[in-house]
């Protein structure tokens, strides 16, 4: 009698994450799989460029039925880099290992942990993420611009997200004075901002940076961005926003600021000599003009579903919902096919 064939799974783990707790929990991580019904196999990343991406990428074609990335949101950032371009994507399980895992805790995955981390595995909840495209590239958290974002490339690495370092910055950072609002224009599924802001910021969860109020309704697979427009750029006026998202949340009322759900978006700078770096999860992700797409449902997740609450997750469309003229106009602009049917409207 034949033996069933297992799914196989690969898990892609940074082994100097976390202070080398991923690479000692690494057998107790196999097992869970196995007892999962996979046939599990490990591979270690390298300081070579994109080492974790390129191994999803193998892993994917290859047929693999899971993948686990286990590391923080650098190394959960590549796997996904590494399967979003493919038409058939494996599921993704994430095993965080980092400082801020801000994506971990938008899964209500246990972080600190790695062992109980896997067993979210066990429960066999996924949930469908929407994931977005910033040209050639994919995110799965935050898309950024302007100067308020670009002090994150000079702050520690453990507090590389748009508004997270913002807790760092209260306390007494020297950095914040030096934002300069910048004239842009942003295109987004209803209209258009055009005008000075501080940043804009495109968020796909409610977890950014150690904060869950900074996108207060964002849903994880409704194909719809959370967008926040800063318009300014007033030491004070920042401190008193970042205190609003602090409690409750409250900053999407505020005048300062422009809070709108969109699909696509497109990001240009009005300034010819200003060079608009665009923050891609907390890591330089080229300069714009940029444009934005939203991939609804474009990866399969392992969730901890019990403690994600109702309002978070749409679950299966009847149809997209995404602003076919939008993308349509946009394609024209930039002359790419960013709906993928093979043709520039």
């Amino acid at each position: 009698m034949e033996e069933s064939i297992k799914m196989r799974a690969r898990v892609i783990y940074n082994p100097t994450s976390g202070k080398e707790v991923l690479k000692k929990s690494l057998p107790d991580v196999l097992d869970i799989l196995e007892s999962a019904g996979y046939e599990a196999s490990a591979y270690a990343t390298t300081p070579e460029p994109n080492s974790a991406q390129d191994e999803a990428t193998r892993a994917a074609e290859a047929g693999f039925d899971l993948i686990v990335a286990a590391g923080g949101d650098g190394t959960i950032n590549q796997v996904i880099n590494g399967i979003a371009p493919l038409e058939k994507r494996p599921k993704l399980a994430i095993l965080p290992g980092g400082t801020t895992n801000d994506y971990a805790r938008a899964l209500k995955i246990p972080r600190g942990d790695i062992v109980e981390a896997a067993k979210i595995i066990l429960k066999n909840q996924t949930v469908k993420m929407d994931i977005g495209q910033a040209g050639e590239k994919y995110f799965m958290n935050i898309g950024a611009g302007g100067s308020l974002t670009e002090l994150t490339y000079e702050v520690p690495s453990k507090l590389k997200s748009v508004f997270g370092y913002l807790a760092y910055l209260v306390k007494g950072a020297e950095m914040l004075p030096r934002v300069k609002p910048i004239n842009m224009r942003l295109t987004y599924d209803d209209g258009v901002y055009e005008g000075k802001a501080s940043m804009f910021f495109l968020g796909l969860t409610n977890s950014v940076g150690g904060f869950e109020n900074l996108s207060p309704n964002a849903r994880l697979d409704d194909g719809k961005f959370s967008l926040i427009v800063v318009k300014t750029a007033n030491l004070i006026e920042l401190l008193h926003l970042a205190a609003m998202v602090v409690h409750g949340g409250k900053h999407i009322n505020d005048p300062r600021i422009l809070y709108i759900k969109t699909s696509a978006f497109k990001a240009e700078p009005l300034d010819e000599n200003f060079k608009m770096m665009i923050n891609l999860d907390g890591e330089y992700g080229g300069d714009a003009p940029m444009t934005f797409i939203n991939l609804r449902q474009h990866i399969e997740m392992f969730a901890n579903l019990d403690d994600i609450s109702d309002d978070a997750v749409v679950g299966d469309p009847e149809e997209l919902e995404i602003s076919d003229a939008f993308v349509k106009e946009v394609e024209s602009l930039t002359n790419q096919d960013i709906n993928g049917d093979g043709q520039i409207s």
